[in-house]
């Protein structure tokens, strides 16, 4: 079967390094910027990594970018994944600039400013099921029909490795990390800050943050098996039903704590990171700063990295992120 020769390389750091050609190919390293006031308000010296500001908006385009290079080496012409919308976008751009062609998968009633994205980068969308798990079906059906490469969203070891090449760029700025907070979704970030981080410095803390309503990654974690769960939040970031197979054998013991967060809390994440860093972000990029005031206690003193995992919220989100805010109530 055409995917199975890359499923034999392995996730590790050695992979990570390896990854940097492919990606700074197209890519650059994103800012770490220390926030004095979200520091001073927590008592932790918190420092925001800004993939959002990556080209597609989120942390997904590295996967794509070093996954692509080697598909392209391959001789893959074409490809197919299915996405709530970064991870596609991802796919879809890197597909384009690597001279393949890619068709996305998405839930119908997906978010349209991601729809739009996936779009304008020339790749063929496909809008069905009413769900993340749905949609994988006609990927499925698609896939066999016309010879596709099939993207998995998480199962996929060249993205992981391409995603980690972010948390090499945090230890080399920041050489003395205490911790990292990674919101989960398919479990890709989570993977690789694990693999890359915990691999140079295995004291180093990574923490998990997810929706309480979509809960998987979380209650896999939390049992020790693969589990399903309710899949209802509005953050794409996070919109996932089950726990996958290659992320989770990696997250699954090595993870210091995992958050889960109501959708109140994840607006008012988005609503928090535009106060303290002039971001508007997506529900799954703004959870961190959620999680880092849960986990408080917990981080005191400590030098802590959120992720801003990525930016492309609709319109709507934002203008309820500010509706529902308190925090952002109380600054009007």
């Amino acid at each position: 079967m055409l995917n199975e020769q890359y499923k034999e390389y392995p996730v590790g750091l050695t992979e990570v390094i390896r990854a940097k050609s492919m990606v700074y190919r197209w890519l650059k390293p994103t800012q770490l910027i220390r926030n004095s006031g979200l520091s001073d308000h927590l008592g932790v010296e918190i420092y925001f990594k800004h993939e959002n500001h990556n080209p597609t908006g989120s942390f997904k385009i590295r996967g794509g970018v070093n996954l692509m290079g080697h598909l392209q080496c391959g001789g893959v012409q074409g490809v197919i994944t299915f996405s709530t919308g970064n991870h596609g976008l991802s796919v879809a751009t890197s597909a384009v600039w690597h001279g393949i062609d890619a068709v996305v998968v998405v839930p119908e009633n997906n978010n349209p400013a991601k729809n739009r994205k996936i779009r304008e980068t020339g790749a063929e969308l496909v809008e069905a099921g009413s769900t993340f798990e749905e949609a994988a079906t006609v990927v499925e059906e698609l896939c066999q029909q016309r010879g596709l490469y099939y993207v998995h969203p998480a199962n996929e070891p060249h993205l992981i490795n391409g995603v980690g090449t972010e948390f090499l760029e945090i230890i080399e700025q920041l050489p003395d990390l205490d911790a990292v907070i990674v919101p989960i979704g398919a479990g890709s970030e989570a993977a690789a800050a694990i693999v890359t981080l915990k691999t140079i410095n295995p004291d180093i803390e990574v923490y998990a943050v997810q929706a309480v309503a979509s809960p998987a990654a979380h209650n896999s974690w939390q049992s020790g098996v693969i589990e399903s769960a309710p899949n209802k939040t509005f953050a794409g970031g996070f919109a996932t039903g089950i726990a996958y197979e290659t992320p989770f054998s990696i997250y699954q013991s090595e993870l210091s704590d995992f958050v889960l967060l109501t959708e109140e809390e994840i607006y008012e994440g988005i609503a928090l990171m535009a106060f303290y860093t002039q971001n508007l972000v997506e529900g799954a990029g703004g959870s961190t700063i959620g999680a880092a005031l849960k986990l408080k206690e917990k981080l005191a003193g400590k030098r802590v990295a959120l992720q801003v995992s990525g930016c492309n919220a609709s319109p709507e989100e934002v203008q309820r992120a500010y509706a529902l805010s308190a925090f952002a109530k109380g600054c009007t």
